[in-house]
């Protein structure tokens, strides 16, 4: 058997799962198709490039995503250290210049003494060969078609990417800086709307024209688009009902006017895109409107008229596996035990997720090479919570999914406390004990001090 690990994929997960391995002492061929072969959303040749948001989501240790990150950046990370020092003002929140992020794992994962970089696009995939597929959700149709055949069938479902404005088009003078509930300093714009902007807004959501999905894009059983519902385009939102967003993105709770004293209608929430501070994407406001749609709509808000949009939203096809089904608890197919797969290929969504599976199955593969046994992660730390979710088979209808508390294993009685956040904050104590202990175990591997 060929002892080179394959990774297909240079996103978050296929970055983190050949920096793993590769410090793990094994050698890694990581495969990514770009720039011979872009994709609808990539607009670099750039490893682990950013297509949607800039946010990795909470960092507190309280926030499940928050433990994932310090999980990773506890087993060295490739993916939580660049963003840490790509990192942009944001609140509660891990938000990073996605430029500088890109280029540093770039940087980073090219200087690895054991990982080659190959662009190409792969099409074929050797069942015998030690390999990790973690193509993302934008996998070429070639691809795509390989997978299929692995598997025995595949999903889609769609994601969106919001706006972003140019800061200096911007005009400031009805905004106003804060942070949530004052959490974090003045990391966002705000743009405050009495009830008739709001309403006019969801009007213009409901009713502007939209990009439909091509016949393919469509879901065989219903004839429409599914989505993530942790990532609805905002028009969606705004067709469940008219107060659906002042619930959810535009939630003006703990955004009180500094300026009046009084919390909003409503609330439209920029944030910085980049650490210059020269572009701010609009919070939530992923979007499948079409292009002048989003023109009319969106420079209809206050402070926004005379807006230069930089990007504007974009619609496209995700894929993803059914992983109870073909899974086991190592990444490994079932029936072709030596393929493991990672990141939002497999149906967990986020991008500190995709890195939390990929250093899973750079790991697994790396001792499987070794001829270590594997591991064995327990829902007791947050890496462990992912393996979880792939493996319930509860649901007929698997989905894609964020991180949550919802998989994490109870608390012994000497520590349960009804108090939630004193609770997380044990459940936090204990996985960081566990990955402390599983750090000491895996050592650092041969390249480990070559890489560093």
């Amino acid at each position: 058997m060929d002892a080179r690990l394959l990774v297909v994929g240079g996103g978050l997960a296929g970055c983190e799962a050949a920096w793993q391995a590769a410090q793990q002492g094994v050698d890694v061929t990581l495969a990514e198709m770009r720039p011979v072969r872009m994709t609808p959303a990539h607009h670099t040749d750039r490893l682990a490039e950013l297509v949607c948001s800039n946010s990795l989501r909470g960092a507190a240790l309280e926030n499940a995503v928050g433990l994932l990150k310090e999980e990773l950046a506890r087993l060295d990370s490739v993916i939580v250290r660049s963003a840490r020092d790509a990192a942009v003002p944001a609140g509660g929140a891990l938000a990073v210049d996605r430029e500088r992020f890109s280029t540093l794992v770039t940087e980073r994962v090219c200087a690895h003494p054991s990982i080659e970089i190959r662009r190409e696009e792969v099409t074929a995939i050797d069942a015998s060969r030690p390999t990790i597929i973690a193509c993302g959700p934008l996998a070429s149709e070639a691809l795509a078609a390989e997978i299929d055949r692995l598997v025995g069938g595949r999903l889609h479902y769609y994601d969106a990417a919001s706006p972003i404005v140019a800061a200096d088009s911007i005009a400031m003078e009805g905004l106003y800086t804060a942070s949530r509930y004052g959490k974090g300093g003045d990391d966002y714009l705000n743009i405050p709307l009495d009830k008739e902007q709001y309403l006019r807004l969801v009007e213009d959501l409901r009713t502007l024209p939209r990009h439909e999905p091509k016949e393919f894009e469509r879901d065989a059983a219903c004839g429409r688009a599914p989505f993530f519902e942790g990532c609805l385009p905002v028009e969606v939102m705004a067709d469940r009902g008219v107060d659906t967003l002042r619930y959810g993105p535009l939630k003006p709770v703990g955004l009180r006017d500094p300026r009046t004293g009084k919390t909003p209608y409503a609330v439209v929430q920029l944030r910085k895109e980049n650490a210059a501070g020269t572009a701010y994407n609009l919070v939530g406001f992923q979007t499948r409107l079409s292009w002048p749609a989003q023109r009319g709509a969106f420079g209809r808000l206050p402070g926004l008229e005379q807006a230069e949009w930089l990007r504007l939203g974009v619609m496209h096809r995700n894929t993803f596996i059914q992983s109870p089904r073909l899974l086991d608890r190592h990444l490994r197919l079932r029936d072709h035990p030596n393929v493991r797969f990672a990141g939002q290929v497999t149906g967990i969504e986020g991008y500190v997720e995709a890195a939390g599976s990929g250093a899973i199955a750079g790991l697994e593969a790396a001792r499987a090479i070794r001829g270590e046994p594997p591991l064995d992660l327990a829902p007791t730390t947050m890496l462990g919570c992912i393996i979880a979710y792939l493996q319930d088979a509860t649901s007929e209808d698997f989905q894609p999914s964020n991180i949550t508390w919802a998989n994490v294993a109870a608390l012994g009685p000497e520590l349960e406390t009804r108090e939630k956040r004193e609770r997380r904050r044990r459940l936090a104590a204990r996985a960081l004990a566990e990955v402390d202990v599983l750090r000491e175990t895996l050592g650092r591997g041969a390249g480990y001090e070559a890489a560093v």
